[in-house]
Formats: structure tokens, C-alpha cells, sequence
């Protein structure tokens, strides 16, 4: 649309009039069709990641239905995919699993509580004094090179058949996993951000707390997901031979040697959504609190 401009004044204000009016509804309409492309672009990256998410669970059962239809495996030790899933969702809806699945995850938070609470310091205090790792680094690295489930009669021997033990062998695992990624993390902190600081006359207290702090928090991170992962294992292999009666070690022991094999692998599955679960709860927590790192 073209307009036409004036002499007169007064026509030529309607004309300026006519313009600012289309400018608006040009600019609207930009707007409407960008804010369309995001919206696009949001729904796409949506659907994406859905699609993504489903195609693991997905090629997971397709595979074992495969080895089940074709008989591939010995069908007296496979079952079908279905009539476990469908039996493990029955059992989860009567509260029969849940109750095990309770029990395994309070342990494992208890096992992480007293890892984390005893490794982060213990962890800063050796990643400040590079000496003093030194003198101790053969201890961290061999008990951590060292398999867990070996300690298992150590353990038993020190704190009985009951939860403790349990509870003891897994926070062992894990605190070991926490020192060394905490001391880690300080260690290698960034020395231009700790000089900054220093140049600008902060307090070690200071520099501690606003430097070297955040900047162990991506490794804590990752030693903390591990260290999670690491006493979720403890604890089901714990609960399978250390004198459990409940929890989920003890219920996928109990099925192999009932042969109820539905249960015994829907445990399995619970056992390994478990484990993801708490990893994605560590991911969603770790981006949330340090969404810095990397800058």
C-alpha cells in the first residue's frame, strides 16, 4: 500500500497518521509470526526429545520379544515381555513391590547422607593441600580399586547381619567415590579466578567460599552421580546375600529361586529405573544449581 503525501499540513498529519498505523501492524504482525516460530521450534524440540526417550524402553522390548518369539532363548527361562510387564505393573498397583522398593531407596539415601556429610570435607581439606593427598592417594585409590562386594565379610564381621551393614559397606563405596572427585574438583580449580581474587585482596576464607566452592560443584556433581549409582549396586547385592527380608535385592533373589520368573525380571527392570531415575534427579539438580558451568 502506498501513500500519497501532501503540502497541506493537515493532510500530510493524516498521512503520518496512516503510516505509524502500518508500521504498528507490520510490527505485530512480525511479532505474531515470530513468536509462531518459537513456539515451532519449542513444540519440535519437544516431540524430539519424547520420541528419543521412548526409542530406548522400546528397542529394549522389542529385542527381548524377538528372543522370546523366535525362541533364541530357552523360553523355560525367558518370559514373554508382556506378561512380565504386565505382572510387574500389577504388583506395583497391589503394594507389593512398593514396599521393597521403599526399603531399598532408604538405604540408599541413608548410604549417601553419611557419604556425602564425611566426603565433601574430607575431600576439600586434601584437594587444598596437594601434599596431603599425596601422602594418602595410594589409600583412596586402592580401597576404591578395591570391589565393594569384597568387603562384604569385613563388614559383616564389624556391624552383624542387619541394616547396618548394609548401610556401612554402601557409604564406604560411595564416600570413597565423593573424596576423590571433591578433591579433584579442588585441585583443579581455575588458578586465573583464584589469583583474580587474590590480586584483589580477598581472604582465603573468601576465596574458598566464593571461588574454589563453585568452582568444585561440576565435579562434585559427577562424583555425587556416581557415588549414587555405585550404592544403589551395593545395596541390591546386599540385600541378595547379607540376611535381607525385604528390598529389592531381596525380592529378584527370591523369584530366581521360586523360578518366578515374571517377577524376578520385572524386578530387575524396577531396580534399573530406579538407578536412571536417581540419575535424572542428579542431572535436573545439577543444571538447575550450577547452570554457570562451562562459562
Amino acid at each position: 500500500m502506498q501513500i500519497r503525501l501532501h503540502n497541506s499540513p493537515f493532510f500530510f498529519a493524516r498521512d503520518c497518521v496512516k503510516m505509524m498505523e502500518l508500521t504498528h501492524e507490520h510490527a505485530a504482525q512480525y511479532h505474531e509470526r515470530r513468536r509462531r516460530t518459537v513456539m515451532t521450534n519449542r513444540n519440535g524440540k519437544r516431540l524430539r526429545r519424547a520420541v528419543e526417550f521412548v526409542v530406548g524402553p522400546l528397542l529394549l522390548v522389542g529385542i527381548w520379544w524377538i528372543a522370546f518369539r523366535f525362541a533364541l532363548v530357552n523360553k523355560d527361562l525367558l518370559p514373554s515381555p508382556f506378561d512380565t510387564l504386565r505382572d510387574t505393573a500389577a504388583n506395583l498397583l497391589s503394594g507389593s513391590m512398593t514396599q521393597d522398593i521403599w526399603r531399598t531407596l532408604s538405604r540408599v539415601t541413608y548410604s549417601i547422607v553419611i557419604a556425602v556429610v564425611a566426603g565433601i570435607p574430607i575431600g576439600i581439606i586434601l584437594g587444598a593441600r596437594a601434599a596431603v593427598y599425596r601422602s594418602v592417594e595410594f589409600l583412596v585409590d586402592f580401597f576404591r580399586s578395591t570391589p565393594a562386594t569384597a568387603l562384604f565379610p569385613l563388614f559383616l564381621l564389624l556391624f552383624g547381619l542387619g541394616d547396618l551393614a548394609k548401610i556401612a559397606v554402601a557409604s564406604f563405596a560411595a564416600w570413597l567415590v565423593i573424596v576423590f572427585n571433591v578433591a579433584y574438583g579442588v585441585m583443579n580449580a581455575r588458578q586465573t579466578r583464584i589469583l583474580a581474587a587474590k590480586s584483589m585482596g580477598a581472604s582465603s576464607f573468601r576465596i574458598f567460599g566464593d571461588v574454589i566452592f563453585f568452582e568444585t560443584l561440576p565435579q562434585t556433581f559427577v562424583g555425587l552421580r556416581t557415588a549414587v549409582s555405585l550404592a544403589l549396586v551395593v545395596i541390591i547385592v546386599a540385600e541378595m546375600f547379607i540376611g535381607a527380608t525385604d528390598g529389592m535385592g531381596h525380592r529378584i533373589i527370591d523369584a530366581q529361586i521360586s523360578y518366578s520368573l515374571t517377577d524376578m525380571y520385572g524386578s530387575i527392570l524396577i531396580a534399573g529405573a530406579m538407578g536412571y531415575l536417581l540419575n535424572l534427579v542428579l542431572l535436573s539438580v545439577e543444571r538447575s544449581v550450577i547452570h554457570w558451568s562451562g562459562r
